[in-house]
């Protein structure tokens, strides 16, 4: 049941993660970067507490310890304010491909942050090897132009940095242990992502005088913050429960294939072979992984294994922290 719930999981995050470039690409013609992030949160805060408050005991809906509130920080500051932020920011200087690459980074960048704040998460050469080939794959999904890779730099800065917010919350998130189950914990994390980023909008001097209300924007401002931002996000942080902050974190190698599928399906963008190889490689990467690193056989509905893994460092596999059903 568990293996099930993770793999949904999984496949959800991945999908509605997977439009938000093309979504925040078509929102940011209408709006402000960092006030399209800040009214994204709004709405995805507004619906998600009252889901929670509608669904939730009262007993299990309110943080009471160090850690509830540690998670509930690392959650709303990190990996959904400050991520998203330089995210929509970045997008303005780059093609989305680049965006794509860049932000792929995040899945090389959570293993070291776990080595160093996480006893239960390590990563060994094999799965480095996995994790270098998915990004490969990635690289070659996008085709990027070599033009663009060595221009922006400020925008390549500004998502490098995003992509390191998240790694870093991610496995803050694992690391406070919280009791919160991981649908309360995004509730009250999205009023912090919500403040930030309203507070970076007004030091940034962005005005909603600047909005151009159109049909596509609230179609836009519609999917990053109820797809992109609630579903999104409780798929997302149940994984990092149910799974750990590496494997979970695996999903931003699929991200760049569900939006180039995505844009071929919508948009009329073509997939050349170059993709096609790019998708094949993604695959092999997981099969890398998959085989003595990273136990990615619990991504699979079905199989739940408990015996250690060959080339963990801890002789004892560890049960996911934090972890509750919803």
């Amino acid at each position: 049941m568990v293996a099930r719930r993770t793999a949904l999981f999984f496949a959800l995050s991945s999908l509605f993660f997977g439009g938000t470039f093309v979504a925040a690409k078509a929102g940011l013609a209408y709006f402000p970067p960092l006030l399209f992030v800040a009214l994204r949160f709004d709405v995805a805060a507004v619906v998600m507490l009252a889901y929670v408050g509608l669904t939730t005991s009262r007993s299990e809906l309110f943080p009471r310890t160090r850690g509830d509130i540690g998670a509930v920080l690392a959650t709303g500051v990190l990996a959904i304010g400050l991520t998203n932020a330089l995210l929509f920011v970045g997008q303005q200087y780059v093609t989305s491909a680049v965006a794509s690459i860049m932000y792929s980074l995040n899945p090389i960048m959570t293993p070291i942050f776990a080595a160093l704040l996480l006893s239960d998460e390590r990563l060994s050469p094999r799965g480095a090897a996995g994790m270098g080939l998915g990004l490969l794959g990635v690289g070659l999904v996008v085709s990027p132009d070599p033009a663009n890779l060595l221009g922006g730099a400020v925008g390549k800065g500004i998502l490098f940095v995003g992509a390191l917010a998240a790694a870093l919350g991610a496995v803050l998130i694992r690391r406070a242990d919280s009791d919160l189950s991981s649908t309360v914990r995004v509730a009250w994390g999205l009023p912090f992502a919500a403040a930030l980023c309203h507070l970076l909008a007004w030091s940034g001097g962005e005005s909603a005088t600047a909005i151009t209300w159109t049909t596509e924007a609230v179609l836009a401002l519609g999917y990053v913050s109820i797809f992109a931002g609630v579903l999104a996000y409780i798929a997302y942080f149940g994984l990092i429960d149910a799974a750990g902050a590496i494997r979970a974190n695996l999903i931003f190698y699929v991200v760049p294939v569900v939006s180039t599928l995505g844009g071929w399906a919508l948009l009329g963008e073509t997939i050349d072979a170059l993709a096609v190889a790019g998708f094949l490689t993604i695959f092999a990467g997981f099969a890398v992984l998959g085989s003595k690193s990273i136990d990615i056989r619990s991504l699979s509905p079905g199989i739940v294994t408990d015996a250690p893994l060959p080339d963990e460092e801890s002789p004892v596999r560890e049960e996911p922290r934090g972890y509750r059903s919803d």
